[in-house]
């Protein structure tokens, strides 16, 4: 046929039944056939034919439902159909790549979210003298678990028990008989199990203390070790002493924190074994692999109970030199017999030895392998009290090798006086020591410290309160601290303890009911303190100008505040006197000033600081509840003897980037907020 004439294609169509296609053709190159003997084979047949869009006819062609694919195939191809369906795919695309874009410029420009240790305060609990539920003087896990909603109310996010672990009541409880038990004094497993889901009922976490320096003396390991059994022989460090006309004559002049020899003799083994703190507590051998497998798999059992974090303690003991020197004495005239205190020598050899870091990392990369769960990260702390600056600080870790989300910061516990330069150096000295990215807290008691209202005096409950609440990082109380409780004055205590410490241990004031409300029995293992009648939590809860009401605001405050939370620290003035700060934020056209006095009554310029503030601040809190809500003339800033003020005011020029106040500013996680989208970011 000619090359010009139009071609046809068609189907075949069978009449009977009616002029229908179903669209199921098996064969379309061969017309259907009636497979009735009886009809006729001439019955006529008709046939769909598709028009090519050259011939006259095809322009009435409409598609219809049920056409065969020849026919689908041959409209989808006229531009009318296919130019649409071209642009909707190629949007899709489109909008495909502008998605995947945003999701990864939104990832990229975000700051890192806070986690949950450093989202709110930490409580911390001793848990023997919280509360007592079974009426025999003492408290426990189930007391804990029944004042839960007390703390829900302090706005705390995580809850800090301290060790509970059986236990011969030596030294607070550190010397630990059984790392996997529950001493009987506080409960059963099952009631340690029932608090921690309690707890993350709450919605609230749990650290525990860990002191994996040493054990007690009564402790299986040591009991096989004493005996030379296996595996256990070397889990302590033994040596062997000379004995001169009855004499032991220890191995060197190492010397407990208690004072005197660090070593003591075993009658069993013949041998002396070495201990940092009492002779009850033999210090582990860390140079043998199998005590870290016991250790990680200790630290593994309580993970698996629930626990969200620990506090290790006493690390910087965790090893000791190998060659068993002498320490250098600090007075190197002092008569060899006479050095039995431990600070009459430099411990070079007995603390913070090349080694230990590595243990403390190991410890940290088996809370990493917990960690893995999405909101199960497990937090490490670890606590070194007494170190200098800059050997705490190391327990951060290094740039690459992380070891303890934060070390804790016991600087403030030190204050014996109230100091402002006393307080700015504690603050500065971290901040400016502290590496970049790291992560602050802060501290202003603790189970081994004197009460803050017994070092300071009560009129600076309230200041300090607030100057834990201001500055950047996680804020730490201790149980008490909330209500301005003191050391009890007691003198017959009957426990074998350092009376120095224990008086920090006092019951908690809870009503003014017997025993405080801390226990309903006739005798509890410290008594209360003698002003628990109006230095309590039923009181001050109905007391607007309460000290537990200003820490509820404050807390509170701390959680929902940008500017406290993820803000710029920067400070303006110290003197012996006061502390002068602010918090503020890019992208937040407003300051928080913080000005704190913790001497006499004085009054204060803070023109002088700040040149563009204005002459009138509003005070957000204030330590003197009737001035919360009014304003104050910055030229001149009355205060009272322990006064403290959260004021606030509107401005665009942001200290950090200013010239002047550039080197008095830090940040811990840089982040800026966009008052258009509500949201923060990174690009500051």
């Amino acid at each position: 046929m000619a090359e010009g004439k139009s071609k046809r294609d068609c189907i075949g169509m069978n009449m009977k039944g009616g002029l229908t296609n179903n669209g199921f053709v098996q064969n379309e190159d061969i017309l259907e056939k009636d497979l009735d003997p009886g009809s006729a084979a001439n019955s006529p047949q008709y046939c769909t034919c598709i028009l090519g869009p050259e011939e006259p006819g095809g322009r009435d062609i409409q598609p219809y439902a049920g056409m065969p694919k020849e026919v689908l195939f041959h409209f989808s191809r006229q531009a009318r159909y296919r130019v649409p369906r071209e642009i909707l795919f190629w949007l899709i695309v489109a909008s495909v790549l502008v998605l995947t874009g945003a999701t990864i410029a939104i990832i990229a420009v975000s700051p890192k979210c806070l986690d949950w240790w450093q989202e709110g305060p930490m409580y911390q609990i001793y848990p023997r003298s919280f509360k007592d539920s079974n009426e025999d003087g003492n408290g426990d896990l189930k007391g804990i678990q029944d004042k839960l909603d007390y703390i829900t109310t302090l706005n705390t996010k995580t809850v800090w028990i301290t060790s509970f672990y059986k236990s011969s009541l030596k030294d607070f409880r550190h010397g630990v008989e059984n790392f996997r038990e529950i001493d009987p004094i506080f409960g059963t497993m099952k009631d340690f199990e029932n608090l921690v889901a309690a707890i993350h009922d709450k919605g609230l976490k749990l650290i525990i203390d860990f002191i994996p320096n040493h054990t007690s003396d009564k402790h299986d390991w040591f009991q096989l070790s004493r005996n030379r059994t296996g595996k256990y022989t070397d889990y302590y460090i033994w040596q062997n002493c000379l004995h001169e006309n009855g004499t032991i004559i220890p191995p060197n002049n190492w010397l407990s924190v208690y004072g005197n020899s660090s070593w003591h003799l075993d009658e069993v083994r013949k041998q002396c074994y070495f201990h940092q703190f009492t002779k009850e507590q033999p210090d582990l051998n860390f140079r043998n692999p199998d005590v870290h497998e016991e250790i990680k798999e200790i630290i593994q059992f309580w993970l698996a109970k629930g626990v969200d974090g620990f506090s290790f303690e006493s690390v910087k003991f965790l090893l000791e030199a190998k060659h068993l020197r002498d320490e250098a004495q600090v007075n190197a005239t002092q008569i060899l017999g006479t050095v039995t205190n431990y600070s009459q020598l430099y411990h070079d050899f007995t603390t913070t030895q090349v080694g230990m870091h590595d243990i403390v990392r190991s410890f940290r990369q088996t809370m990493d392998q917990h960690s893995s769960e999405p909101g199960r990260y497990r937090f490490m702390g670890t606590e070194a009290y007494g170190d200098t600056i800059d050997s705490t600080i190391m327990y951060y870790g290094l740039p690459f090798v992380q070891e303890a989300d934060f070390p804790f910061n016991d600087f403030l516990t030190r204050l014996d006086t109230p100091s402002g330069n006393g307080v700015f150096q504690a603050i500065t000295s971290w901040m400016e020591h502290m590496p970049e990215g790291k992560w602050p807290n802060w501290m202003i008691g603790g189970p081994d410290r004197a009460r803050l209202t017994s070092r300071l005096g009560k009129e600076y409950v309230n200041i300090m309160n607030m100057l834990l609440f201001t500055l950047p990082g996680t804020p730490i109380t201790y149980y008490g601290e909330e209500i301005g409780m003191g050391n009890i004055l007691a003198t017959n205590l009957n426990e074998s303890y350092n009376v120095d410490t224990l008086l920090s241990k006092s019951p908690m004031q809870w009503d003014n009911s017997s025993n405080a409300g801390f226990s309903e029995g006739s005798l509890t293992w410290l008594p209360t303190s003698s002003d628990y009648h109006t230095v309590n939590v039923d009181v001050q809860e109905t007391q607007s100008t309460s000290a537990l009401k200003l820490y509820q605001e404050l807390s509170f405050l701390r959680v929902n505040e940008l500017l406290l939370s993820r803000g710029w620290f920067c400070y303006l003035r110290t003197d012996n006197h006061s502390v002068v700060y602010t918090r503020e934020l890019d992208g937040i056209d407003r300051i928080l000033l913080v000005v704190l006095n913790f001497g006499a009554s004085s009054q204060l310029n803070v023109k002088e600081m700040i040149s563009n503030i204005p002459s009138r601040a509003r005070i957000r809190l204030s330590t003197n509840s009737a001035n919360k809500g009014s304003e104050v003339n910055t030229h001149a800033i009355n205060l009272d003897k322990g006064e403290g003020l959260l004021l606030e005011y509107d401005t665009k020029e942001l200290l950090h980037h200013q010239t002047e106040f550039r080197g008095r500013c830090f940040v811990s996680s840089r982040a800026c907020y966009s008052s258009v989208l509500n949201v923060l970011h990174s690009l500051c």
